[in-house]
């Protein structure tokens, strides 16, 4: 058991993982950031969908004003939910071309890319900026994402 552990403890050693993992703990930082953005967002907007999440705005009728949507609200949900969906399988994917042995510079470049594309996206989509910029932003990401698979089956299945 002792020296399985080691072996474990030696990926942060690796400077490609250790890429990885910044670069993965900076977009999951900013994906939960998106969590305090929709929060902020509800209480300013005074739009809740929880009855209970309206108590401080009073009881019954009165209350009832306050669960509604949003448009704020909801643009900033679905940045978040694009989150979801395109840095959940970065995590994952980025994980399996950590460990196939890319080169530090490429591993970098991919890493560096899709942060700054997720980044981007989340300023076009906030701001909000004109398209075809968050279109492009989230082009870029997926791009990269998709990259790092391709590199990831050529490695594993040989393509």
């Amino acid at each position: 058991r002792r020296g399985e552990m080691a072996k474990s403890t030696q990926l942060i050693d690796n400077e490609v993982f250790r890429a990885y993992a910044t670069y993965t703990a900076i977009v999951l930082l900013k994906m939960m950031l998106m969590s305090l953005i929709t929060a902020y967002f509800r209480i300013t907007r005074k739009a809740f969908v929880n009855p209970e999440d309206t108590a401080s705005f009073g009881k019954g009728e009165s209350a009832k004003k306050y669960l509604r949507t949003d448009a704020d609200v909801e643009r900033v949900r679905r940045g978040h939910l694009n989150d979801l969906e395109n840095i959940v399988p970065f995590v994952g994917i980025g994980l399996l071309y950590a460990l196939s042995g890319p080169e530090l510079s490429t591993a970098l470049l991919h890493f560096r890319i899709f942060t700054g594309a997720r980044i981007l996206h989340t300023f076009a989509y906030l701001i909000p900026l004109p398209q075809p910029g968050r279109g492009l932003s989230w082009a870029v990401g997926y791009s990269v994402t998709f990259s790092m698979a391709y590199k990831v089956l050529k490695t594993a299945w040989l393509l």
